[in-house]
């Protein structure tokens, strides 16, 4: 074994640069990716700089296995992966992207966790820091990997991170000056089997904090609550539904803050440019975040004020003849999607249905009352929510074949003054490459329809 010796399996843009830091740091790095089909030409062209770094598809040879110090693995590898528990008993040092640039990054370290309302969250949190900061680096499952940005980051740099239970899994030294975690629903059941796991892996992102440091929780999550009670960081919580001691909270679609039980007027909720209450539960996490790390009041009243919703989380795309369309495609599970639903003003025709993770539809589906007139299903999903609609005495659904389709029949049953909503309560795997594509068809599709645009 050679400890300088490192395999980084995957060859996504999280393994591209965790290859980069590497090589960058004088490291010996092999690339491995389990896809046997890979085109290696195409990769390297794409990544010129990686040319001289070896790349192994489809299985790594058995002279290779015993070789290496610390495997680095992208978030989509599984723990439980054979090759992974191969190299475990082989005594390699299982690592991940995020840990890499932990362990060579500079600066101060925000991060946040939780099911849903991470990448609203994250985005905010950027726009407040970066109108009191010179440097701030917004990194993690947002979309720009934080390896990408290590090699840059002085003792001045404030990072921002958005951190999936994929990346948790393999953190070990990963310690955030400031963490939050939104909220712990079910989700990613198929990877991590049980809610006890899945939870256990998102209070992963405080196991390294101490009295000096701050976790910011959402009081109404049952397990946040009880979770709370026995951590070693200072805890700052939010509310949307009762006041609290300490802490920030809703109250007559206000926004205020406590501290020892002394209570000031933060901001109107109508000051936001973002609706629906979870997502003041995401504005009052970033507001925490921000004032832990050093952001006046009033920097982060103006950072709130101007900050527009995320691509793909119940954004507004046009209306039509009277009608709204809104995209969600970024509601991959039932609790994100019963938030958009909860956030619908009108009669709502809903689109719903894609990749399988293993979840239930009962509460997404009880969320329908008195707001959806109609579902339309897709995916691999469809037959499986159907089934779970005629349970719960929901019947105004239909299944249609593709994206463009279920749209259609939206259009054909809606009127004016209604809203039509992509929010699949699922992943977008079995039909499309991402939920952005998911996204970004649908609002092409919708902007091409007949009808006054605005």
């Amino acid at each position: 074994m050679n400890e300088d010796r490192y395999l980084v399996i995957g060859t996504g843009i999280s393994g591209v640069c965790a290859a980069e830091l590497l090589k960058a740091k004088g490291k010996e790095v092999v690339l491995f990716d389990s896809n046997e089909e890979l085109d290696k030409n195409a990769f390297y062209a794409k990544n010129p700089t990686l040319a001289d770094i070896p790349l192994i598809t489809g299985s790594l040879p058995e002279e290779e296995m015993a070789s290496f110090g610390t495997a680095v693995l992208s978030p989509g590898v599984p723990l439980d992966q054979p090759l992974v528990q191969e190299l475990k008993k082989r005594k390699t040092k299982i690592s991940g992207e995020i840990e890499l640039a932990f362990e060579n990054a500079k600066g101060r370290l925000c991060a946040v966790t939780g099911t849903n309302g991470k990448t609203t969250t994250v985005s905010l949190i950027g726009e407040i820091l970066k109108r009191f900061y010179k440097d701030v680096r917004v990194v993690g499952n947002i979309g720009n990997p934080y390896t990408a940005e290590v090699l840059s980051m002085t003792e001045a740099t404030v990072t921002d991170a958005e951190i999936s239970s994929f990346q948790l899994e393999t953190a070990d030294t990963f310690h955030p000056n400031v963490a939050a975690i939104l909220n712990i629903t079910p989700d990613h059941m198929n990877r991590h089997h049980t809610m006890e796991e899945y939870s256990r892996v998102k209070e992963m992102i405080t196991m390294n904090q101490n009295a000096d440091d701050v976790l910011v929780l959402n009081y109404e999550d049952d397990i946040l609550r009880s979770f709370g009670a026995h951590v070693k960081a200072s805890v700052t919580w939010f509310s949307s539904k009762r006041e609290l001691e300490n802490g920030y909270f809703v109250k007559d679609r206000v926004i205020y803050r406590a501290i020892g039980g002394k209570v000031k007027e933060f901001m109107p909720v109508s000051d936001l440019l973002i609706i629906g209450p979870h997502n003041w539960e995401n504005a009052m996490a970033a507001m925490a975040v921000s004032e832990a790390m050093g952001v006046p009041k009033a920097v982060i009243k103006e950072g709130c004020k101007n900050f527009h919703a995320v691509e793909h989380r119940i954004e507004y795309v046009c209306t039509k003849n009277g009608v709204k369309f809104y995209n969600d495609s970024k509601g991959t599970n039932p609790d994100a999607a019963i938030k958009a639903v909860e956030s619908m003003d009108a009669p709502t025709c809903l689109i719903g249905g894609g990749f399988d993770k293993g979840s239930t539809y009962d509460e997404w589906i009880a969320s329908f009352k008195g707001r959806i007139k109609k579902l339309v299903l897709i995916g691999q999903t469809r037959d499986k929510i159907a089934e779970c609609c005629r349970k719960n005495g929901f019947m105004s659904f239909e299944t249609a074949d593709t994206l463009e389709e279920a749209v259609d029949i939206c259009v054909e049953s809606a009127v004016p003054g209604d809203n039509i909503l992509l929010s699949p309560a699922c992943a977008s795997w079995d039909m499309f490459k991402n939920y952005e594509v998911r996204g970004q068809i649908f609002k092409e599709y919708v902007r091409s329809l007949p009808g006054d645009d605005k």
